[in-house]
């Protein structure tokens, strides 16, 4: 059979004795050229049965030992680019991976052509059809395997996968797939999946079981981030903590610019957590910008973001800057009222036009932020010295929230400092300590000028000088003259423990007298009916004693 060389379907066969010697050629194998690179395989890689590939003018070899006496060799053209030919060419073991597919019973394929006429079907589908070895070959694919549809897959040309297909009373999970080539089907495969639709109902379950978890967990990390930023954690039940959250909850859910206004350590950044929480944005994080760190030859790139290759050192690609960044979430200055005056004029200039250019880019960009600020400098001094822009003020100032200082709010002492020990007992897994009673009435009297920040360093020092269970006063190493508090008072024991240095009982019982009337005098604030209750004294009784002492005790 003489063939043209060049057609794609060319076939050849080239068949060697045990020595190496052609035996036959035909077509293909009888280029010389072919044959030597074919012996040269053969005999150097002892390659005796597998698929080969020759590069030059690309062939694809099937390989096959006749016997004892021959090896033959299966020669056909192939395209150098194709799918195929890469396959065999790259892997040595080719024919093995072909074999897997063909025989695994859930990889293995049924292929039928364009008739639905079977062309191949593995011994183990034969096997469980109860057919003989090539006895289905080109009979209708119908008549070969019960509640086919492969015959439907190639005269529509549309998969079908996950199918439920009952074979042999056995109920299995299929893919029916047309192959199609330059817009023709040339046939179809057909391929169990599943051993039956419980490995799918099994699957399934899995696969709800994890959305399930992921779902969970993703409430968990929302309620958690509205736990942590939240109104709830703005510890405190007094009327001022409880006017600011009521603040916070009506101005949240608008879009106008809140400054937030306080002293030191008071929890600014708290509360504009709280707002962002509680916006419409709060699905997109806060983006912070700390306005007293923000360099003036920095404050472009970082504000308005830059453009790849904008200057020395620039990103390859460019980045976003906090404009950006807080597009449809909230943008938070802290210490805003420290911004230096060129950064004043920047940040004016975007809050009027919503409008700004990256560095080094031409074309225009907009962001929709919602913009909280937050100061403890006094803005009326500042405009008056000239330290702060009047227009800017009446830009960030849309709703004014003030932050209470602590010296404001003495009765939420208790309730902080529970929380400071909960959450210190967390973070150093140990457990929760107890205060003694005395502390709060001591803590009340305090002026904290660092407010709720400076109370929650002194709480967590003391718990780790406290080696007992509970907090005792002198756990506290608070220096009297940077706070302005009154020294610690000793307890009434230790103070009757004093006295009796005496000798006497009765100057001991007075000195305890004393202590429990100052004690009382501090925790209720002066209030004399409060305290004549708690002691179980009269009043009368109360103002002579504090009439014998004078200002020792009020």
């Amino acid at each position: 059979m003489n063939t043209n060389r060049n057609d794609p379907l060319a076939f050849g066969v080239l068949v060697l004795d045990t020595k190496g010697e052609v035996i036959c050629a035909t077509d293909l194998a009888r280029d010389d050229a072919v044959q030597k690179r074919i012996l040269e395989r053969y005999r150097n890689e002892d390659r005796r049965r597998g698929m080969l590939a020759l590069e030059g003018e690309p062939k694809l070899i099937a390989t096959f030992r006749a016997g004892d006496d021959a090896t033959m060799f299966f020669i056909q053209n192939a395209a150098s680019k194709s799918t195929l030919f890469d396959f065999v060419a790259n892997v040595d073991f080719a024919h093995a991976v072909f074999d897997y597919f063909l025989n695994n019973p859930y990889e293995s394929v049924v292929v039928v052509d364009d008739q639905a006429r079977v062309r191949y079907i593995p011994p183990v589908h034969e096997r469980f059809f109860g057919i003989e070895h090539g006895e289905a070959i080109g009979k209708k694919v119908t008549d070969v395997i019960e509640n086919t549809n492969l015959h439907e897959v190639v005269r529509t040309g549309k998969a079908e996968i996950g199918k439920l297909q009952e074979m042999g009373g056995v109920t299995r999970v299929v893919a029916r797939i047309p192959l199609i080539e330059n817009g023709k089907t040339l046939g179809a495969l057909g391929r169990v999946m599943f051993k039956g639709p419980e490995t799918v109902v099994e699957l399934s379950k899995e696969v709800v079981k994890l959305r399930s978890e992921v779902e969970f967990y993703r409430k968990e990390l929302s309620g958690l981030k509205r736990r942590t930023f939240g109104l709830d954690n703005m510890v405190g039940n007094s009327d001022a903590i409880r006017q600011l959250k009521a603040d916070i909850a009506k101005v949240a859910p608008l879009s106008v610019p809140v400054l937030i206004i306080g002293e030191s350590g008071t929890g600014k950044e708290l509360a504009a957590h709280a707002i962002h929480a509680l916006s419409k944005r709060s699905e997109n994080p806060m983006v912070f910008v700390n306005a007293a760190a923000l360099p003036a030859s920095l404050v472009e790139s970082e504000l308005f973001g830059y453009e790849g290759g904008a200057f020395t050192g620039a990103e390859r690609k460019g980045r976003k800057g906090k404009f950006e960044l807080a597009d449809q979430s909230s943008l938070f200055f802290d210490e805003i009222g420290d911004m230096p005056a060129e950064v004043q004029v920047k940040l004016l200039r975007v809050l009027q036009d919503d409008i700004f250019e990256r560095v080094g880019g031409d074309r225009p960009r907009h962001s929709d932020f919602r913009l909280i600020s937050a100061t403890n400098r006094n803005f009326q001094e500042m405009i008056a010295h000239g330290e702060f822009r009047l227009d800017l003020y009446y830009r960030i100032s849309g709703v004014t929230i003030r932050m209470p200082s602590l010296r404001e709010r003495p009765e939420d002492i208790p309730e902080l400092v529970q929380s400071f020990l909960v959450a210190f007992a967390e973070r150093h897994r140990t457990p929760v300590k107890g205060v003694d009673s005395r502390v709060y009435s001591y803590l009340k009297e305090l002026s904290w000028p660092g407010n709720v920040r400076q109370l929650l360093h002194e709480v967590e020092k003391a718990a780790i000088f406290c080696d007992g269970p509970e907090i005792a006063l002198d756990n506290f190493r608070l220096m009297p003259q940077e706070l302005g508090e009154r020294p610690i008072p000793a307890s009434p024991v230790e103070a009757g423990a004093r006295a009796s240095a005496s000798g006497k009982i009765q100057d001991a019982i007075e000195e305890m007298e004393k202590s429990m009337i100052r004690d009382a005098m501090v925790k209720y604030k002066g209030n004399k009916k409060k305290v004549a209750e708690e002691l179980g004294i009269s009043r009368a009784y109360l103002y002579k004693k504090l009439s014998e002492e004078g200002p020792a005790l009020t």
